[in-house]
């Protein structure tokens, strides 16, 4: 298929085959001066679109006629003639304008809806990740948030939930990814979070309400409980103990193999501890489908973040309080035994892990069916083949520091001396920066990388303490070093 058929298409054009991308590249690198990316190029309705690079700069191209003066797209003009005829090329930075333009023009470009299907979040902390994310995500049977980040991520890389949306378009774009994708707006903990996440466009809404979770629950002892229940702010959670103990008390609750019977102890625990939690979660859904209806976005419900496990127990006891609340989820984090640290393997026992997961994979296959989620994902390969195995399939990963950390490796072999750089100053930095993470590294473990040869100065991306000090201090790290470290 050459350049010209390709103009005169209704609808959409399929990928190209690499022999018939050859002529079509040779032809818009001659008229744009541009290195162009075979796998971005597409047409619709009588107008081409690429992705070029022009030295270290790349670019949107938009190629017409003038019958068809696309309007979404700002940029520098010029007349084109091609086999005699004359066209319009327009060469466009990649901004937010022409990013809304593309995924209005190129509607596979818009995030989706992505239900029960096995899924994994993708975060990136750079805005550079989202092509090698599609290379290692292609051909596989997941359904992939491409775009993926915290509000406390956003902050730390002082990223807009629109430049994350942005540059997850690019990325699709530059590798020609048709096949859907996901965007979660990520551990979100106020309506003004999720307004701003709501206009940027993301699909997914990861609500988190581990402020308003109570971990003392687990050690009060019964008199404080009781005094916890006496002065419970029941309105927010529209019911009363009475009631509790009337649907719980007593009841059997069976979820596949296991069956649980709550008593008024752990009922008296269970509310105490995430009663709050659940009343805030419910009001986040209700300002969100109040905002853009239902239907059109998906809501993850996380309690990962808290300073003890979620027991069977308790998550039973929460997705059946929200159900009763209208509050509809995809997804459930629930706090897992043992150590989800970042950028490491998991810490614990398989066994219990395993034991563990199973109840929390059986319950959500009862009440919902919904995903069990899985954050702080990133390198636990350990725990991977279990989820997979005693979820059937309802489950969802969520990864974010890997690229990052990945990133630094590049650096590590291209400018060793900048990596030890950074790394001392990583080291500096980890003392403040692991305030808000559940990490255990210790900076006596670390080698001074001012010490160490280029060749080992690379061994400390496989180093368990210095992988959580360099995962950590990400956004210390971009503030001091974010252009040169983009640059490299």
């Amino acid at each position: 298929m050459d350049i010209l058929t390709l103009l005169q298409l209704a609808g959409i054009s399929s990928p190209l085959s690499s022999e018939e991308a050859q002529s079509v590249i040779k032809k818009l690198e001659e008229i744009s001066h541009t290195i162009v990316y075979s796998n971005s190029i597409v047409a619709k309705d009588g107008i081409l679109y690429f992705f070029g690079r022009r030295n270290q700069e790349k670019l949107l191209g938009v190629l017409y006629s003038s019958q068809q003066q696309p309007t979404d797209f700002q940029g520098q003009q010029k007349s084109v003639t091609i086999e005699g005829k004359n066209y319009f090329l327009k060469l466009c930075p990649l901004d937010h304008n022409n990013a809304l333009g593309l995924r209005k023009a190129l509607t596979f470009l818009q995030p989706r809806l992505v239900g029960l299907r096995t899924s994994a979040g993708l975060g990136d902390r750079l805005g550079l990740a989202t092509p090698g994310h599609v290379r290692a995500a292609r051909g596989r049977p997941l359904a992939i948030f491409f775009a993926q980040q915290s509000i406390r991520e956003m902050a730390r890389t002082k990223r807009t939930p629109e430049q994350v949306l942005d540059d997850a378009t690019w990325g699709l774009f530059q590798e020609g990814w048709r096949e859907g994708f996901g965007a979660d707006a990520d551990h979100l903990k106020t309506t003004e979070d999720a307004d701003a996440c709501i206009a940027a466009g993301f699909t997914l809404f990861t609500v988190d309400p581990s402020q308003y979770v109570d971990d003392a629950a687990d050690s009060d002892s019964l008199s404080v409980l009781r005094e916890k229940i006496d002065i419970f702010p029941w309105k927010t959670l529209e019911t009363s103990w009475e009631i509790l103990r009337h649907d719980y008390v007593g009841k059997q609750f069976g979820a596949g193999q296991f069956s649980f019977v709550f008593d008024e102890e752990n009922l008296l625990r269970a509310t105490v501890k995430y009663g709050q939690a659940i009343a805030h979660t419910a009001r986040m859904y209700r300002h969100i489908l109040e905002r853009i209806g239902k239907g059109t976005f998906e809501l993850e419900v996380s309690v990962d973040e808290t300073e003890t496990p979620t027991t069977p127990l308790e998550h039973l006891f929460v997705v059946s309080e929200l159900k009763r609340l209208g509050v509809e989820w995809v997804s459930l984090a629930p706090r897992f035994v043992g150590r989800f640290e970042k950028g490491v393997d998991y810490i614990g026992n398989l066994q219990a892990f395993e034991e563990n997961f199973t109840q929390h994979a059986a319950i959500a296959r009862e009440f919902g069916p919904y995903k069990i989620s899985i954050h702080s994902g990133s390198d636990k390969f350990s725990i991977y083949p279990i989820a997979a195995r005693t979820s059937e399939g309802l489950v969802h990963l969520k990864t974010a520091g890997t690229s990052y950390l990945e990133a630094l490796r590049a650096v590590a072999l291209l400018e060793p001396d900048f990596f030890r750089r950074i790394a001392v100053f990583s080291i500096g930095r980890y003392p403040q920066d692991r305030a808000s993470y559940h990490v255990s590294a210790e900076l006596s473990r670390l080698p001074d990388p001012r010490s160490l040869s280029d060749e080992a100065l690379k061994e400390m991306l496989n180093q368990f303490h210095s992988r959580e000090v360099l995962h950590v201090t990400y956004g210390s790290v971009l503030d001091k070093f974010g252009e040169q470290l983009l640059d490299v």
